[in-house]
């Protein structure tokens, strides 16, 4: 969907020596996200590049879409717990999302991993290109709770009534 390309475009742009190994994460529901990192990452990288260092993994979300926000509170606590074993695991020097139901857990998870001094994470957000006048539900969640170190967004005025937020430009 629109959050995959979106991503796939802001990866692209990243040095693939200095970030390595990625490790692309979507959601158990979501049969099209991974194949397409797959493929934009064999098509952008040689084969020896590739060994060892890009890795594909579902988990869980915490709301799908047109879920019942009440649902969604349960949905979202096990997706955290998921994802804080996933974060424990992985250890990621950097956490780079922008939006999904995925993306909650997994920056929740490292920020909590990032307070209890276990690992330090760059968490970074960006916010879709979509969201013109306000932010997403996990944009404002994350904006609100003060979890990412940097916040994107890729409209002026969404910088204007986040003042925490950076304002980059449009990267699709």
């Amino acid at each position: 969907g629109g959050h995959t390309a979106e991503m796939l475009n802001v990866v692209e742009m990243l040095r693939s020596e200095r970030y390595s190994p990625r490790i692309y994460l979507a959601a158990a529901s979501d049969n099209m996200s991974l194949p397409r990192a797959r493929a934009a990452e064999e098509k952008s990288s040689s084969a020896a590049t590739l060994v060892g260092a890009r890795h594909y993994l579902q988990i869980y979300r915490s709301r799908e879409v047109g879920q019942s926000y009440l649902t969604s509170v349960v949905t979202t606590l096990m997706a955290i717990a998921h994802a804080l074993w996933v974060v424990f695991r992985i250890r990621p020097d950097v956490v780079l999302c922008n939006g999904p139901g995925t993306c909650l857990p997994v920056c929740v998870a490292a920020f909590l991993l990032k307070v209890l001094g276990l690992k330090w994470a760059t968490l970074v957000y960006i916010e879709s290109i979509a969201r013109v006048q306000k932010l997403s539900l996990t944009g404002l969640i994350l904006y609100r709770l003060h979890a990412m170190d940097l916040f994107y967004v890729q409209w002026p005025q969404l910088k204007e009534r986040f003042p925490r937020s950076l304002y980059v430009g449009r990267l699709m």
